[in-house]
């Protein structure tokens, strides 16, 4: 089964600029949006998080820290990898960027190249550090946290819903995933349910971590009664 295409989300008020950037990193296999400002830029991501923003700084009405501030107030996207693009070079300016949460600085004019490595070294930064991605979970934790869920769901008629100011959208495979967390089964029951892979379920896992701001299995399927997001 082919890996599923790395979602890149591109800010940049030049037209020449956004085009260029965006075919050479979907030559590189790469699933890329665009957004030639911070408003469309931040619509965008909440439609769906991407595994990576890259962001101009110098755009009109909202600059690039500006809108770094707005992802990074949003739990969703507190760990999202950010790239800064920029014509200015100098070293205040990027303090004020790493200050401000970007991950990585590029100064235009930049090698394609030099960029597809950036991303991809950050996609894959991410993805060690993500719950689930190693490749000996502990099973002690995972069966707390199946418990915690079990227990949770005893309660389910009595949490008390929110309202989330945040439109959170799941895709039919993020929701069937969901819907089999929630139910308590581990990832390797969830993938035979399914017909995929334990791995590809793991990346599920992730994705609703980050859509939802949580960290673990148990504030995930809290977050999801208290929201009313379990369809089952």
């Amino acid at each position: 089964m082919a890996e599923a295409a790395k979602r890149v989300l591109l800010v940049d008020d030049e037209p020449g600029l956004r085009e260029a950037v965006q075919a050479y990193l979907e030559d590189s296999n790469f699933e890329v949006r665009t957004a030639s400002n911070a408003g469309d830029g931040m619509e965008l991501l909440q439609q769906e998080t991407p595994d990576v923003l890259i962001s101009d700084i110098m755009m009109p009405e909202v600059d690039g820290y500006k809108f770094l501030k707005q992802v990074r107030e949003d739990p969703r996207y507190k760990s999202l990898p950010v790239i800064f693009l920029t014509a200015r070079g100098m070293t205040s300016d990027r303090i004020q960027g790493y200050n401000a949460g970007c991950d990585a600085y590029l100064s235009k004019p930049f090698d394609p190249e030099e960029l597809v490595a950036m991303v991809t070294n950050l996609i894959e930064r991410q993805a060690a550090r993500t719950p689930e991605a190693g490749a000996t979970p502990d099973i002690a934790a995972m069966a707390r946290q199946i418990e915690e869920i079990k227990a949770l769901l005893t309660q389910r008629g009595t949490i008390p819903q929110k309202t989330s100011p945040i439109r959170i959208d799941l895709t039919p495979r993020e929701q069937d995933v969901l819907n089999l967390v929630a139910e308590g089964l581990m990832n390797k029951e969830i993938a035979s349910r399914l017909g995929t892979t334990v791995r590809n379920v793991e990346k599920y896992v992730s994705r609703l971590f980050g859509k939802t701001g949580t960290n673990s299995r148990t504030e995930l399927v809290r977050f999801a009664l208290e929201h009313g997001l379990v369809t089952t």
